[in-house]
């Protein structure tokens, strides 16, 4: 049970906000108050040092839990050492555990990290979450006045592989989870900071209860904040959800759903699984675009549609991660010569081609990270006992972000098509038959890909799975047709969506919780006057709009999409300032306490 915190007057509405022109610093003293404290050397500094410490600490997935554990713990004693220091009435910290109840909703994500030799299966949810849980930060209204809503903050500490320590160049952090999500996280617990100080020296106190939510398996699937979520206890404080992701200081009142598939390519004897991926990955991409070309919604007018293949066979670390390198391999039975080497060449060419004419050539767009081309060349080719060794280049990310970036597999896909098609002309020219394969992939009966397929509330999350299913599934029959196979493809690729499963939702544009939002965002500096819109992601908002049909779930925080997931993951300490002053403000609007307008 959570106490003696008082409870939020379920009866009250919200007054409207005003959204004109932005108030002046003369005549408001707590705004004014929160931007004098968090524009100065020394905020940047803190914001810096904390966030840089929470990133020196490795939360990606690990399949020893105790790993796991114990990261989260050390993430958890500085959040505590931290918010421990805050002057709120009436606030306390807990460290709720994870029910293991929660396998039995739609929403929960099977536990695939703790799989090991040792254990193929995994571990249960019980083994899996014994001691471990989310960190909760309550602090309690006064209720004294009839405005206002209760409000929850969430954000989460896990971050995806590969981990990698983090530094610091001027005003920017670079290291994994700076950006997704270490960077939000911070902007919370500072916002509650300036938040803390001001309200003191104001004389005042929360008119509504206030829950920060620190959550863990967001990256793996949202078990930490499914947990919360079906917990209705805690759901009696807090009335409005804001969740803290990278949107690049956006508000968004609505996500776009993804689900992460599994496919597994068996073996059929004559056939290469190497060779049908690349068809399986062409109906995947079609049956993609088919759904994107259907994904007319007015939150979401650029259609944030997005099939990103992550892994493959030993290639690529996570579903929604953008894989950025392939290898293969073409051999033959005897060393090629140079007029098999040409032809070789010009079908890669070709199959390239192809792929840039749909995706864009990347080595001629600019990466704002580094400010060298996004990818440098698209292939080597180098000998490779008796033939070659192919390394596709991409360039890693967020699967959200896959039209600003590239992906290595479905440019490997492109090329390998272009080898098969040609085949017959190679292996006259070599006098000898052509083997592809997947460079590094242990010889067995099965191939492995994963990905995510995203989607937006025009269609459901179970027609989305059924397409990609049996898209994959036409692409290895049609691959087994042009070698004269019969066998019908679901007997051949079996596709599951064990891991995430993230339905699409679609909140009120005009609700009282945006526009209180869109007022703290001119207030600090940060809102451009543009359409209200939907998030091109999907993320733990989610679940809580589901749980809670009709609840305000917002999504908002610091970080360039862009930069999560990928080698290059940093943020600009300017943007958890802007994110730090909104959240402050956005909570005395939202919460009833002061008006800012």
């Amino acid at each position: 049970m959570i106490g003696n915190l008082a409870l939020p007057d379920k009866t009250t509405s919200v007054k409207k906000a005003r959204t004109t022109a932005p108030p002046t610093a003369a005549n408001q003293p707590l705004a004014r108050r929160i931007l004098a404290r968090t524009r100065t050397p020394a905020f940047t500094r803190y914001l810096a040092g904390l966030l840089v410490e929470l990133c020196r600490i490795n939360t990606t997935p690990n399949p020893d839990v105790r790993v796991m554990r114990a990261a989260e713990d050390r993430c958890f004693d500085i959040l505590e050492r931290e918010l421990g220091a805050l002057d709120f009435a009436a606030a306390r910290t807990e460290r709720r555990a994870i029910n293991p109840a929660i396998q039995k909703h739609p929403h929960y994500s099977l536990l695939h990290f703790t799989k090991t030799p040792g254990r193929p299966q995994g571990l249960t949810p019980e083994e899996t979450y014994a001691g471990r849980g989310n960190l909760l930060y309550y602090v309690s209204g006064a209720n004294t006045a009839r405005q206002g809503q209760s409000v929850a903050l969430n954000a989460h500490v896990d971050v995806v592989a590969p981990y990698f320590p983090p530094r610091v160049k001027g005003k920017v952090v670079h290291g994994r989870g700076a950006c997704d999500d270490k960077g939000p996280v911070v902007s919370i617990v500072a916002a509650l900071k300036v938040l803390a100080e001001v309200m003191r020296e104001a004389g005042l106190r929360l008119n509504r209860n206030l829950v920060a939510m620190f959550v863990i398996e967001e990256e793996t699937g949202g078990n930490g904040s499914l947990s919360l979520a079906l917990d209705r206890s805690l759901k009696q404080h807090y009335d409005t959800v804001l969740v803290s992701e990278c949107t690049g200081l956006n508000i968004y009142p609505a996500n776009r759903g993804a689900v992460w598939y599994r496919a597994e390519l068996n073996r059929v004897k004559g056939a290469s699984l190497f060779e049908m991926f690349a068809f399986v990955n062409e109906e995947m991409e079609k049956e993609g675009a088919a759904i994107r070309a259907e994904s007319r919604h007015a939150l979401f007018p650029q259609r944030p549609v997005q099939t990103c293949h992550g892994i493959i066979g030993p290639f690529g670390e996570h579903p929604s991660r953008i894989c950025g390198q392939v290898g293969f391999t073409i051999q033959f039975a005897r060393k090629p010569d140079a007029k098999t080497g040409q032809l070789l060449h010009d079908c890669l060419a070709a199959g390239l081609a192809g792929y840039l004419g749909l995706y864009g050539d990347k080595t001629k767009v600019t990466d704002p990270a580094t400010g060298q081309p996004m990818v440098a060349h698209h292939f080597d080719v180098r000998r490779h006992g008796h033939g070659f060794k192919v390394t596709v280049h991409g360039a890693t990310g967020h699967m959200g972000a896959i039209r600003e970036r590239d992906g290595a597999i479905t440019k490997t896909a492109h090329l390998v098509r272009s080898l098969v098609l040609s085949r017959r002309r190679i292996e006259a020219v070599a006098g000898g038959a052509m083997n592809l394969d997947l460079a590094g992939k242990p010889r067995g009966d099965t191939l492995i890909l994963e990905g995510g397929q995203g989607f937006i509330p025009t269609h459901d999350i179970t027609e989305v799975m059924q397409r990609m299913r049996e898209a994959a599934q036409r692409g290895a029959e049609g691959y087994l047709r042009r070698l004269g196979r019969s066998e019908p493809g679901h007997k051949v690729v079996k596709v599951a969506y064990e891991k995430l499963h993230n339905v699409a939702f679609d909140g009120d544009p005009d609700s009282p919780a945006m526009r209180h939002a869109i007022l703290a965002a001119r207030t600090c500096g940060i809102w451009r006057d543009e359409p209200v819109l939907g998030w091109t992601v999907s993320c733990d908002a989610r679940l809580f709009a589901t749980e809670y049909p009709g609840m305000p779930v917002l999504t908002f925080g610091p970080g360039q999409l862009a930069f999560a997931h990928s080698d290059q993951e940093q943020i600009s300490i300017e943007e958890i300032r802007a994110a730090t002053e909104f959240l402050a403000l956005f909570l005395l609007q939202q919460t009833g306490t002061a008006s800012i307008g």
